[in-house]
């Protein structure tokens, strides 16, 4: 009988210590952690001079009217104030700040308030665009409350979390969820590998900081789901991540990516198949750029890599993410699968920021298109457009850039507007466009329903008629 009341005794203490240590970490207040961090997160505003040419009146005068040389100047390149607001957190006690590259581009003016009332001008040390992280300095000889990054490998899904920052302007704002996901891509930028959370986000809060329960920086605040706000989907750089950027910001003022020169896509289930690999993973390589450190370690178009300097490459997409944060001029072991069997090439890495491919891609326009049967000339939406007009992360669509005098859309829409639904359909391409219209040309009404975001960023429906 002792033996089972000390077995039910132990197996009781037991259950209590598991029960204590489930509930661990929900806490009964943020108050203190909030008191504590707020000192060290910043809001941020810029002004810049956006130039606009559009056309002030609902109609245009028909060419050799009298009108047109008369209000022509109305239609002349206009110059007007623009200005944003963002958030940011401070790194060490100089007033080192961190922030979204997309809230300070191209800014004549960033001011930064510290603790709610203190305001000083901020200079920009380093921006990166790739990974949307810049790095600013304040100019004053004042000391400051730093805040410390956190490990953000550690943050697991379902961690408590807080943000701070300054959604819609209203300043020091404290939000608290948890990690909704880890290793989210949503399509914004080159290098993602977000973590997700349902800590309220808004405009104003990119750039701010997602703290863990210890009032360390696991994430930088970036995107958010939604047109008219949070709605409980919010997505942060990792920590981890922002760090080798930030501090290639500091000590450079610019990014130095590791790079091999492979153009790489998916790994199939067909063609893990064909290649008698056991299951998709890696990343399958498409082309080799000439005179890279791929090509010169012997890398072939058709590999597929698998490893990376010991790491294994599960999805195509963590391939550049991990190259790209690997040392340049590093040594590596590249796996890859040739011939159905696994072979090790010796891969010395270059710097991708003085790559061919990355000066190629940098000078490169966007590519227009003619829709024929609408007599104008789009291009597809890219980041630049949708954080200029501060329009919702998630915009997908064609920009309009020509109208052709006789299209059918002359009187109804102007340029810059932004096509983003066809028929009741998404539009992410000129040639999805293309193929709604021929739909709609096969029809007795030839009559098509357009949703756009005009100059102003007001979403219209518009009815047209095609000839």
């Amino acid at each position: 009988m002792k033996k089972f009341k000390l077995y039910f005794l132990s197996l009781l203490i037991i259950i209590t210590l598991n029960g204590k240590s489930f509930s661990k970490g929900v806490p009964e207040t943020f108050a203190d952690l909030a008191e504590k961090l707020m000192p060290s997160v910043v809001n941020i505003s810029t002004t810049q001079t956006v130039v606009t040419n559009s056309n002030p009146f609902p109609f245009q005068f028909p060419p050799g009217s009298p009108f047109e040389d008369m209000f022509k100047e109305f239609g002349a390149p206009q110059e007007r104030k623009s200005s944003a607001l963002g958030s940011g957190f401070i790194i060490d006690e100089k007033g080192t700040i961190i922030t979204n590259n997309h809230v300070i581009q191209d800014a004549e003016d960033i001011i930064v308030r510290v603790d709610g009332d203190k305001e000083f001008k901020a200079t920009v040390v380093g921006a990166d665009p790739l990974s949307d992280i810049a790095v600013l300095q304040l100019d004053t000889k004042e000391k400051f409350t730093p805040v410390k990054f956190g490990d953000s490998d550690k943050a697991r899904i379902g961690d408590w979390v807080m943000a701070i920052g300054n959604p819609f302007g209203l300043g020091g704002t404290v939000t608290s969820g948890i990690i909704s996901a880890r290793n989210r891509s949503i399509g914004l930028s080159r290098y993602e590998d977000y973590i997700q959370t349902d800590a309220s986000i808004n405009s104003g809060n990119s750039g701010g900081p997602l703290f863990d329960m210890n009032g360390d920086v696991i994430g930088i605040n970036t995107a958010i789901l939604g047109r008219n706000g949070s709605i409980g989907i919010g997505f942060s750089i990792p920590s981890n991540s922002a760090k080798i950027v930030i501090d290639q910001l500091i000590e450079f003022g610019e990014t130095k990516r590791g790079w091999l020169g492979v153009r790489i896509q998916d790994v199939t289930k067909e063609i893990a198949e064909v290649e008698k690999l056991d299951q998709p993973r890696g990343a399958l390589v498409a082309s080799v750029a000439d005179g890279s450190p791929s090509d010169k370690a012997g890398i072939k178009a058709g590999d597929i890599i698998l490893e990376f300097n010991n790491e294994k490459i599960k999805v195509m997409k963590e391939l550049p993410i991990i190259v790209a944060r690997t040392e340049v001029g590093k040594k590596v072991d590249v796996k890859i699968w040739r011939n159905k069997k696994e072979i090790i090439k010796k891969v010395t890495l270059g710097r991708l920021e003085t790559s061919e491919d990355f000066k190629v891609a940098e000078k490169s326009s966007p590519t227009e298109n003619l829709i024929n049967d609408l007599k104008i000339t789009v291009r597809k939406i890219n980041n630049d457009d949708i954080k200029e007009r501060n329009l919702p992360n998630q915009t997908r669509g064609l920009v309009i850039t020509q109208i052709e005098k006789d299209s059918p859309l002359i009187n109804s829409i102007e340029i810059n507007s932004i096509i983003i639904e066809a028929q009741k359909k998404k539009i992410d391409s000129a040639k999805q466009l293309n193929q709604i219209l021929k739909q709609v040309l096969n029809t007795n009404q030839k009559t098509i329903l357009l949703v756009i975001y005009n100059s102003q960023n007001q979403r219209r429906y518009i009815g047209v008629k095609l000839k």
